[in-house]
């Protein structure tokens, strides 16, 4: 959830520790700080809440010269956004950590620490950490040492970054159920949160596992596994660069993301689709092996990544005839589901590192879930790294905290996997040269669809004095109405709820009226009818309709109802389609709402804590 880096160099680090913080402060922006080991070897740290501008501007005031040092950006779990509680928290004078997730044992350490005659400065979590790497050094042991025996004092999740003034050459690591990695340069190495934090610096880098610790140097990297024994791990060439996350021309990531997608899921599909059928091998070399055992499939994911799950559901057993549950994997991992012979687990997750889909997916195999599928956008992720199967969506790095491209990928990514497990449930070559023909014209019918944009920025004025908002669709569209909704309330402030239009009648019509905007997604398919009965029971109630129809369904705008056509898709991709126009509202009504857009308040992109 929030973001480290840092570095151990032959020059000053700060100004790459800042620029570092600035690449990951999607990760959380309540606030930041750094700590840097001065040529005194004394610890020189600067804190600031907000943003990492707020930091940037008393570095500009005070410069930290120093050649090791570590930075921290937060998104707040324990304590309130506060100087106090920003990161580097430090002990004596004498050591200094930066830390990615939740001790659950804070309380009971924080207890036995008082006692020792520790003093707390701050409200989190955090600060028993320091405290006890402290009061190992005190018993005589290196910084290594000391960082390693703390750990076993830990319970919960955690990426450290630990310097000292008693070692001020080594950088010490570690990591358990929060993301690290190391990037290595000539005479210089860097840790962080994730690769585009390093980016500037280098494109090599090793991935840490779960458990491992590190000793770093300016020309060395010693790690160590759960158990202490030294371990070798793979230096990998990252294939983004440092241009890959800037704005360019766009007022907003998320705006730069929205226009990306249809580059975004061709990416997507390019090499998976060959001779008019989807290549199994894509998702693994075992996979044809797998699928023709697959006897029912359960997905489980988070947030907007759950709504892609939902619309998969759909098209599994509708298309493929397999049956399939999608739960959100923070209930998944607390209850007792009953495991189906030869089921497949499915995660979705755009950064891999979402810890309850992390845990879930350890709980599925605990269970006895047969195999298991990631469907991700990070390739060196947790979750690509501990599953049997993967496909990574290639959105390429999506920085705006509301999800876009990540979601339409992951839907494309869905329909691949139905079609592939089609062909081992009965579906013929000629269907799923029918299917994958439609896979193909995504991308030209989301650039058709980008060009609603200059409409839809008009009709966002219609919804900036709105304080509530419902949107409707029926069968697969349902899920894509619940990712507007989630949109608009990310990052319009606006609360949105969604449901299947059917329904209405059920309790929400009792909401409707003038002030209570009401949007629906209208694709030509079985549920029209259904649905054009819905929207009569809004409009006779006097609601304000919106509805994104299929430009080839005879709707007309009239009093009350506005009616935005949408090109004419196929049934099966409709609800990628459909999900732009949603985006591109939530968008314009944010702007001129005048809120955060890409950084939304009290959100952060990746969730690696519970």
């Amino acid at each position: 959830m929030c973001g480290i880096v840092g570095a151990i160099a032959q020059r000053d680090v700060a100004p790459i520790l800042l620029e570092g913080l600035r690449r990951l402060e999607y990760r959380g922006y309540d606030s930041a700080g750094m700590v840097v080991v001065g040529p005194d070897s004394a610890l020189a740290r600067i804190r600031a809440t907000g943003k990492v501008s707020e930091l940037n501007a008393l570095l500009q005031q005070a410069p930290l010269p120093g050649h090791i040092g570590v930075a921290h950006t937060r998104w707040a779990t324990h304590g309130k956004p506060t100087v106090a509680n920003a990161h580097p928290h430090i002990c004596r004078d004498t050591v200094a950590v930066v830390h990615n997730g939740i001790i659950e044992n804070h309380e009971e350490l924080r207890v036995r620490q008082r006692a020792q005659g520790f003093v707390f400065t701050s409200e989190t979590d955090t600060e028993v950490i320091v405290h006890q790497i402290y009061a190992y050094i005190e018993q005589g042991k290196d910084l290594l040492s000391a960082v390693q025996a703390a750990l076993g004092d830990l319970h919960g999740a955690y990426a450290l970054g630990v310097v000292s003034r008693t070692e001020p050459g080594r950088l010490v690591v570690a990591r358990r159920g929060s993301p690290l990695v190391i990037g290595r340069g000539i005479g210089e190495n860097f840790i962080a949160s994730d690769v585009a934090a390093l980016l500037p610096v280098t494109q090599r880098f090793m991935f840490l596992e779960e458990g491992d610790t590190a000793a770093i140097t300016t020309e060395s990297v010693e790690i160590f596994d759960r158990n202490g024994a030294a371990v070798q791990r793979t230096e990998r060439l990252s294939e983004l660069t440092a241009d890959a996350v800037e704005r360019g021309e766009y007022r907003h990531y998320m705006l730069k993301e929205i226009f990306e997608q249809p580059r975004a899921v061709a990416d997507c599909l390019e090499g998976r689709i060959a001779e008019g059928r989807v290549l199994e091998q894509s998702f693994g070399p075992d996979a044809a092996r797998i699928f023709d055992q697959v006897q029912g499939v359960h997905i489980i994911a988070c947030g907007t990544s759950f709504h892609a799950g939902m619309v998969g559901r759909y098209w599994l057993e509708s298309i493929a005839g397999i049956p399939c549950s999608v739960e959100v994997a923070s209930e998944f991992r607390y209850r007792r589901p009953v495991v189906r012979k030869n089921s497949l687990i499915v995660t979705l997750s755009q950064s891999g590192e979402t810890a309850d889909t992390l845990a879930g997916l350890q709980e599925a195999k605990r269970l006895g879930f047969g195999h298991s599928l990631a469907i991700c956008n990070v390739p060196e992720s947790s979750l690509v790294r501990e599953s049997e199967l993967v496909m990574l969506t290639r959105a390429g790095p999506e920085i705006g905290v509301a999800s876009t491209k990540a979601f339409t990928t992951q839907i494309a990514a869905l329909s691949m996997l139905v079609i592939a497990l089609a062909k081992f449930h009965g579906a013929d070559a000629e269907r799923e040269r029918g299917l994958v023909q439609k896979l193909l014209g995504i991308p030209a019918l989301i650039e058709a669809t980008l060009k609603l944009d200059p409409v839809i920025k008009e009709l966002a004025k219609r919804f900036v004095d709105k304080q509530h908002a419902l949107f409707l669709g029926r069968g697969p569209m349902h899920p894509i109405a619940m990712e507007g909704a989630l949109k608009l309330k990310e990052i319009s402030y606006i609360h949105a709820e969604a449901y299947p239009a059917g329904e209405l009648k059920h309790g929400p019509l009792a909401l409707i009226d003038e002030s209570m905007p009401v949007i629906a997604v209208a694709p030509n398919n079985g549920l029209l009818e259904k649905l054009r009965s819905n929207l009569e029971e809004v409009r006779a109630r006097g609601g304000q309709l919106y509805v994104f129809a299929d430009e080839r369904l005879a709707m007309v705008s009239q009093p009350g109802v506005t009616i935005i056509p949408v090109p004419h898709v196929d049934g099966l991709i409709a609800p990628i389609l459909f999900t732009i126009p949603l985006q591109l509202l939530a968008y314009h009504v944010a702007v001129l709402k005048g809120t955060d857009v890409d950084q939304p308040r009290n959100l952060a992109k990746s969730v690696t804590v519970e």
